[in-house]
């Protein structure tokens, strides 16, 4: 047998790697021509009214786009604009614009066959328009309904459109009224992403955007089938992240209102495309909720229910759970959208709720008390009906204090008029404090007072608490004889009348010494409030 030669079969091989390296670098100098070529031979722009057709007939917009290329490299055309037509009952601005659309196409169809099938969109940096009718009707509630016929047309329907991925980077979206009631709310930066996009079937997406006042927005969820009749009744379920979100800075609640909020939202969203329902939780921070009130200084817990009919526009509040500490204010009702305003018809119910985990709370409402002062002990218990226009709404209903004390606060030696009887550091016992509300955003009435301070006896009366602050009470006050302070209060004002009876009528009979009732006036403010005992109207 003859020698196996190690040295052929190594230069053997050496000459197969080569030819093999050759072929490779020829087939891949061959694929770099191709790419770099095939865009010179083919006219993508002559393709743009195949793919304007198509978009149009799908979206029941015309829809416009600017001069094709074609990269093969990425298997996508590429437009220098594209803008869709909004329907003519709301704008003739267009409903969106951008400057650049990427459309992923099957290569080998579009090659071969001169066949245009979309598999992507992409739109970049597009602008875009949300108008809300008042009739509660959405500018894009026609999209895909062929609304309007798109001019050129092929025969096509939104059903025979279907896109493995559909994108919208760093948009913008600008949300208004018809008419005009409220400042523009706008998003930023705002991003998309839907997989399998199709009208007939259901489809992932994914939202964040940027809201007015550094808020952020995340949805993410699945939607469809597309409703053909509104594309705003579009069934959905997503879940819902806000941080950050303050109405206020959107111009949906106007700063006059005087209601202020810094909203952290964690919910859950979903639509049959007849009603709409969530389910979620709020962090409020910076909390306001009337103009002369004051921030909350902790954030506010808030849980919530709700559902809407999305025809009528009318919805209902299972609850809303105000948390103050380990107990909780509830909500419940109905509301209703207008073209003026958003009605509400509510009630709030407070159980007996421990006024020293909801006195955080009393500025919030525009309730404060006198300077130096706190509440503490006891309980709080209030019915309250809220009905009007939700950002000025009227309250009203009965509100009552159980065994509290205001502490810092001595009631005895702040009455001019019996103020040199002295009084307690200790504060001011309220064994009950209970009144009827009825509170707008003009005026707020008290009526049908009654108090009962066992340091000095009882109190009924009415009174009013202006816009601006500005107190005018009148109470009747009955001193109680059981006390050292009420004892003295009633033997000096006995001392007093019988004085001023007997100079005014000498040959009268003896006046009858007794628990008399003292008028007592209050004004100036919550904060500094001016309380006199009006001694000469009583001895009249």
């Amino acid at each position: 047998m003859g020698r196996y030669n190690h040295s052929n079969l190594s230069g053997g091989t050496d000459l197969i790697d080569k030819r093999w390296l050759l072929a490779c670098g020829l087939v891949v100098g061959v694929c770099l021509l191709i790419i770099f070529l095939v865009p010179f031979f083919i006219s993508a722009d002559a393709f743009r009214p195949t793919i304007e057709s198509q978009l149009s007939a799908a979206l029941g917009r015309n829809v416009t786009i600017g001069k094709l290329s074609f990269s093969l490299m990425r298997g996508s055309l590429s437009a220098e604009d594209i803008a869709i037509s909004d329907d003519p009952s709301f704008s003739s601005v267009p409903f969106m614009q951008a400057h650049k659309l990427d459309v992923g196409i099957e290569v080998i169809p579009f090659l071969l066959h001169k066949q245009v099938r979309i598999t992507s969109l992409k739109i970049d940096a597009p602008s875009i328009q949300l108008i809300e009718h008042a009739s509660g009707k959405w500018n894009y509630s026609t999209l895909g309904g062929g609304s309007t016929k798109p001019t050129g047309s092929q025969p096509s329907s939104a059903s025979d459109l279907s896109i493995g991925e559909f994108e919208i980077v760093n948009g913008s979206a600008m949300v208004s009224t018809i008419p005009v009631t409220a400042k523009p709310f706008q998003y930023t930066e705002v991003n998309l992403t839907i997989k399998q996009f199709s009208f007939s079937k259901s489809f992932p997406f994914d939202l964040s955007a940027k809201l007015p006042g550094d808020g952020t927005l995340k949805l993410t969820g699945e939607a469809g089938p597309i409703a053909e009749s509104d594309t705003s009744q579009t069934p959905f379920h997503a879940a819902l992240q806000l941080r950050q979100f303050s109405p206020v800075a959107g111009g949906i609640i106007d700063q006059n209102k005087g209601i202020s909020m810094d909203n952290d939202v964690d919910a859950q969203i979903s639509s049959d495309g007849t009603t709409i329902t969530s389910t979620g939780k709020i962090k409020a921070s910076r909390l306001q909720l009337v103009p002369k009130g004051s921030t909350a200084q902790d954030p506010v817990d808030i849980d919530y229910s709700f559902s809407q009919d999305l025809v009528t526009r009318s919805g209902s509040i299972s609850d809303v759970a105000i948390h103050t500490g380990s107990a909780a204010a509830h909500v419940k009702g109905t509301f209703k959208f207008t073209s003026e305003a958003m009605m509400v018809n509510l009630n709030l119910s407070a159980p007996a709720i421990p006024v020293d985990q909801l006195e955080r709370l009393l500025p919030v409402v525009g309730i404060h008390l006198p300077g130096g002062s706190s509440l503490q002990g006891g309980t709080l218990t209030a019915n309250i009906a809220i009905t009007g226009p939700a950002t000025a709404a009227t309250i009203a209903g009965p509100v009552e204090i159980d065994n509290a004390k205001l502490a810092g606060f001595d009631l005895a030696s702040k009455i001019e008029g019996l103020n040199a009887l002295g009084g307690s550091q200790a504060g001011t016992e309220i064994r009950v404090l209970k009144a009827n509300l009825n509170s707008s955003p003009a005026l707020t009435r008290v009526s049908e007072i009654y108090a009962e301070v066992p340091q000095l006896g009882t109190a009924t009366g009415e009174g009013t608490v202006e816009s601006t602050g500005e107190l005018k009470f009148h109470l009747t006050a009955k001193v109680n004889n059981s006390n050292a302070v009420g004892a003295l209060t009633n033997q000096a004002v006995n001392a007093v009348g019988g004085l001023v009876e007997n100079f005014l009528h000498p040959k009268g009979s003896p006046v009858v010494g007794g628990n008399r009732s003292i008028p007592i006036t209050i004004t100036g403010s919550a904060t500094n409030p001016s309380i006199r005992a009006n001694i000469g109207a009583m001895l009249r």
